[in-house]
């Protein structure tokens, strides 16, 4: 890993002018978790910092035997080779400039003697590549909006900034940076969802070693179960040394059916069922955790409760230790069974119907969908609670959380809420309470614990609003859609490089103006940076069909001064379609350009 940092420096005025420059650096190689203030761990050695070859380095030898360092480079050379640092003596002719550039590379193990003398222009030109911007086998968007085409290119240039890979070149989103840069599961299966329009190879990716790390044990330590799809997997000093349960931890319970979604989805955009037949163990076994493991208690729910110390107390996506709480402001007691997770098991259960019966296993697929709607019919019946929304989560003894969230509207994400109640949910998540003008908040204005800066407590988070938005979108709210997309793209517009944070304040848009940052969100997220692209996909209602070789475009939209949008090469089984939106009044026409391969392109009403 290679950090490259370029400064200009440039002499603006008539005069000649010479100054010193000089750089320091100190390194403390701590763990992640040690940074965070979560954990402490034992320590190893730091060594003092040497010159060699004309580079500075920091090692450290750590508590776990892992010979760790950093590399320093510099061009050009420094004329002073300092201690910690470098100094130079700049000098610049009237309108003059000059470029310096510092790389960082990180290593460890093994790899340290190759990577640390790797010369920097090897790295420097690793970073252009990275800098280059989203690939062009990808599917390419540009629009007549200068706001929108550079939230989505800021948007996919860190959805490419984090891809990382692992196991000999697997590849997935990091969570977010600096505090997730790990394989997530709930997170880089939901990026993966947001972008599945955009790049089918990193979801397949995901989904292979998402499967690869599938609990295969009964393991408390790490909260481990047969078929569970890992929350977190950590690779620092302290999981080496097993002082955190996450090597991987699986304490969550959104992760296993989020990955059968992810399973369905690009089998349906792709057209294969390849990776289902290949897989089939593995599926085989998250769905009988669902059965056997998740539902605790037989009543059909997926429930959680934290079996360990330093597990999360909470294991939903809201798993801050207050994220689940009641109307009274009191915490849930668990075992708890989070709204949206239940969406989630339905919606799997469909999907996974859906390709037993493409590889014609017809009485599985009708026992998995009657499942489905028996879940369905009793979600509606116990979660509904009389104001006109669903319940937070159910508790111990499955008593209603009933407080009003934005979980809610995962519930029309996932399709499991009853048609005639999701206008009254779409009303609820976009009245004061709820809608803050940027953005849908995560807990109403009205419950005890609301507090707009609160982690899970009423902030904004984009994706979670790009869920709900395409939940509206599915249900037939088109506009109530486009004001939760238009509102995350104002937004955009306030933080640096138009670039949205993985959660921002839950003011009112009236009460500052402008949206307030949390002081430490990740910065990028990938959910974040998958929200807007993932809901312009669904404003132009892009649904692929692989299998039929169709591509539906169903009540396409535009935001607001928004008047063209051109999608170049998208990717539906084994053709690839140019189209052209273009806004006359309050319609919007879906032109195709371009089509090559079999693939039939249908306008839906």
């Amino acid at each position: 890993m290679t950090l490259v940092d370029t400064l200009l420096l440039q002499n603006l005025t008539s005069d000649r002018i010479s100054f010193s420059l000089e750089f320091q650096f100190q390194a403390a190689f701590e763990d992640i978790f040690v940074i965070r203030g979560l954990f402490q761990g034992r320590h190893g050695t730091r060594h003092s910092p040497v010159w060699e070859n004309s580079a500075l380095f920091f090692r450290y030898a750590g508590a776990d035997e892992i010979e760790r360092e950093i590399a320093i480079h510099f061009s050009p050379l420094p004329e002073g080779m300092l201690p910690k640092g470098a100094n130079y003596r700049v000098e610049l002719a009237p309108r003059e400039s000059q470029q310096l550039r510092v790389s960082l590379a990180v290593s460890a193990c093994e790899q340290q003697k190759r990577a640390a003398h790797r010369p920097a222009e090897i790295k420097l030109k690793e970073s252009r590549e990275l800098r280059q911007g989203w690939p062009e086998q990808n599917t390419q968007i540009q629009t007549n909006s200068l706001l929108l085409s550079r939230v989505m290119d800021r948007s996919l240039n860190d959805l490419r900034m984090l891809r990382c890979t692992l196991d000999e070149g697997a590849s997935y989103f990091a969570a977010g940076v600096p505090w997730f840069v790990a394989l997530f599961g709930r997170d880089s299966i939901i990026t993966a969802l947001q972008t599945l329009a955009y790049d089918l190879g990193i979801a397949e990716h995901t989904i292979r070693l998402l499967a690869k790390y599938q609990g295969k044990e009964l393991n408390r330590w790490r909260e481990e179960e047969p078929g569970k799809i890992l929350h977190e997997l950590r690779v620092g000093e302290m999981a080496h040394l097993g002082e955190i349960p996450h090597t991987p931890y699986y304490g969550t319970v959104d992760a296993t059916p989020l990955w059968l979604v992810l399973v369905g989805r690009h089998a349906t955009w792709s057209g294969e069922t390849r990776l289902f037949k290949e897989l089939r163990p593995q599926i085989e076994a998250a769905l009988n955790w669902i059965e056997q493991y998740g539902n605790v208690d037989g009543d059909g729910y997926i429930k959680y409760a934290c079996t360990i110390e330093k597990g999360l107390a909470n294991q939903g996506w809201k798993d801050s230790g207050d994220g689940i709480v009641n109307a009274d402001g009191s915490l849930a007691e668990p075992p708890i069974a989070p709204v949206e997770v239940q969406g989630y098991v339905y919606q799997a259960k469909i999907e996974m119907a859906a390709l037993f019966r493409r590889v014609g296993e017809e009485e599985r697929a009708s026992a998995l969908e009657e499942q489905g709607e028996r879940l369905r019919e009793h979600f509606n019946r116990d979660f509904w609670v009389d104001a006109g929304y669903y319940a937070l989560a159910l508790q111990q003894h499955n008593r209603k959380a009933a407080v009003l969230s934005s979980n809610a509207g995962h519930a029309l994400w996932s399709g499991i809420a009853q048609p005639e109640r999701a206008g009254k949910i779409v009303e609820w998540l976009l009245s004061d309470e709820m809608f803050t003008g940027w953005g849908v908040r995560t807990l109403t204005s009205g419950a005890l614990r609301y507090n707009p800066l609160g982690y899970h407590l009423g902030t904004v988070w984009p994706h979670d609003n790009s869920l709900i938005a395409a939940g509206f979108k599915r249900y037939g709210f088109d506009h109530e859609a486009l004001k939760i997309m238009s509102g995350l793209i104002e937004a955009a517009v306030h933080f640096q490089s138009y670039r949205l944070p993985e959660l921002f304040g839950g003011f009112a848009q009236q009460d500052y103006g402008i949206p307030v940052s949390y002081p430490v969100a990740c910065q990028p997220q990938a959910w974040s940076a998958g929200a807007v692209p993932y809901l312009l996909t669904a404003a132009l209602g892009l649904e692929g069909d692989g299998f039929e070789s169709k591509l539906r475009i169903v009540r396409p939209m535009l935001p607001e001064n928004v008047n063209q949008v051109e999608v170049r090469g998208l990717r539906v089984g084994q053709g690839l379609v140019d189209l052209l939106f273009t806004r006359s009044g309050d319609h919007v026409a879906a032109k195709v350009q371009q089509l090559e391969g079999k693939m039939e392109v249908i306008l839906q009403s």
